[in-house]
């Protein structure tokens, strides 16, 4: 019951307006208030600083800097596979997409259309394809990285809602991921197309992706979209940086069925992940155990 109030209370909360102040605290510099926020941080949901390429938290001027911080150089190694891990998380849900409806949680699917932003010929590609939602939890690594090599065709902005993302809303709220605001990146691959698309969520001040910069704010309510074929090409390699979110959310990829995808066999709902661990092959050569 608890969990049902929980989710019931977030249709009443003024999400957008405490999005947008949560946003501007994060960018501020208030020195030893930071670092002593930053700290707090650290201590109450267990992060690994170690893992940072810059482990004082007093280094970061401001607690986007800290959330989006890089890692120390070695400490993802990418795994031999045809797709990788593209962040730190939890897996949320993975498997087939049944004609466009993607699975959500027990009781929820929402279409790929949807998604997308209402690109029914875009969707249309991943029909019977296949999908993974990975989340991402205050504690992780917030920078995406390339599952594999891709070169980017286009990008949209969907505005939508700001619920939580977390697995009790993806549980509790129907088309959850479809129905929150999002930016979605779509690439040519050597396997075919592939979508990645970046998930909103409550108090994620903003999305980011290394060849605009910021893509939100500001939220003006209105689809975007962005065109990088011809001479505006953009190639990122497996493993390279794309993106990333200042105060996390969810990721969720979808792949067309002519892929072959196989995910490795050591994945399951709820399981963690790591940047650079296998994810999938286009043929059954996933070893066991995640690499």
């Amino acid at each position: 019951m608890s969990e049902r109030l929980a989710v019931l209370s977030q249709y009443l909360l003024p999400k957008q307006a405490l999005t947008a102040l949560m946003g501007r605290l994060a960018q501020a510099q208030a020195g030893g208030l930071t670092t002593s926020v930053i700290r707090r941080f650290i201590a109450r949901y267990g992060v690994d600083m170690g893992e940072a390429a810059n482990p004082d938290p007093a280094a970061y001027a401001t607690f986007n800097e800290f959330f989006t911080r890089e890692l120390k150089v070695g400490a993802r190694p990418l795994a031999q596979a045809d797709w990788i891990c593209p962040v730190d998380g939890a897996i949320s849900q993975f498997g087939l997409i049944e004609g466009e409806q993607i699975f959500q949680a027990k009781g929820h699917q929402y279409s790929a259309t949807a998604l997308v932003g209402g690109d029914a010929a875009l969707a249309r590609q991943f029909d019977n394809g296949s999908f993974a939602t990975i989340y991402l939890s205050p504690k992780d690594y917030h920078r995406i990285h390339m599952p594999c090599a891709g070169q980017l065709k286009r990008m949209i902005y969907v505005p939508g809602e700001l619920f939580s993302v977390n697995p009790a809303t993806a549980r509790g709220v129907p088309g959850l991921f479809a129905r929150n605001e999002r930016v979605v990146c779509v690439f040519d691959t050597a396997h075919g197309p592939m979508v990645l698309v970046l998930v909103g969520a409550t108090i994620v001040g903003s999305m980011a992706t290394v060849w605009h910069g910021v893509v939100n704010p500001p939220r003006t309510g209105h689809l975007k979209s962005w065109d990088y074929t011809g001479e505006q090409a953009i190639h990122l390699a497996q493993g390279e940086e794309m993106g990333r979110f200042l105060l996390g959310s969810t990721v969720v990829l979808l792949w067309p069925q002519s892929a072959g995808l196989q995910f490795n066999p050591a994945w399951q709902p709820a399981g963690p992940v790591r940047l650079g661990q296998v994810m999938a092959d286009a043929q059954a050569k996933i070893p066991s155990g995640i690499a």
